[in-house]
């Protein structure tokens, strides 16, 4: 059985999505969710499906390794960044290096870096006219945004189209591509 950890931020409806996909499947498990909010509506949506939810602060992120540790227990073989806002800290990478897969809500490498994250980059698609976006699904390195890709969905951009217009199918091709992105990279890891 394969051990997933999300690590989330907001409502949690990505982390919701991949609890309830592999809970249809007999090979991998969503374990537990890592929240760096106390009141994130995600912990409440893991709760109500009995996955197992740690809150943490900056401090045990970016000063410690007790997230490090933590996060061994599960022995996770995928970690999911599912709305997660933080940079991850180059050690944390480095001690699940190839493990960790981050959700991103562009075609990258256009619209990817610190400060691109939700509206922003739908405000910036929109504000450089471009034809397409959608989401891209990547390994996190070091660099913002700029891991191996392993899985890419888009759409045409409708004239007159608007960030709410753009959010909703966003979220969308994100239900549909993140369980399918996940169990992609774990059946290949056991190849």
């Amino acid at each position: 059985m394969f051990n997933i950890v999300v690590f989330a931020s907001g409502s949690g409806s990505n982390a919701l999505n991949l609890i309830k996909y592999f809970n249809s499947k007999d090979f991998a498990e969503v374990k537990v969710v890592f929240c760096n909010k106390k009141n994130a509506g995600v912990i409440e949506k893991a709760q109500q499906q009995n996955v197992e939810t740690v809150i943490f602060n900056r401090d045990d992120f970016y000063s410690s390794d007790k997230i490090i540790q933590q996060v061994k227990k599960y022995q996770p073989d995928v970690i999911v960044l599912a709305g997660f806002l933080w940079l991850v800290p180059k050690d944390f990478i480095q001690a699940f290096d190839n493990q960790i897969i981050n959700l991103h809500p562009s075609l990258l490498p256009k619209f990817g870096g610190k400060g691109m994250y939700g509206h922003f980059v739908h405000e910036a698609v929109l504000a450089a006219n471009e034809k397409r976006t959608g989401i891209t699904i990547h390994l996190v390195n070091s660099e913002f945004d700029k891991g191996e890709i392993l899985y890419q969905s888009s759409f045409e951009i409708p004239e007159h189209a608007n960030i709410q217009l753009i959010e909703d199918k966003i979220h969308q091709l994100e239900h549909e591509g993140l369980p399918l992105a996940v169990e992609e990279f774990l059946l290949k890891r056991n190849l």
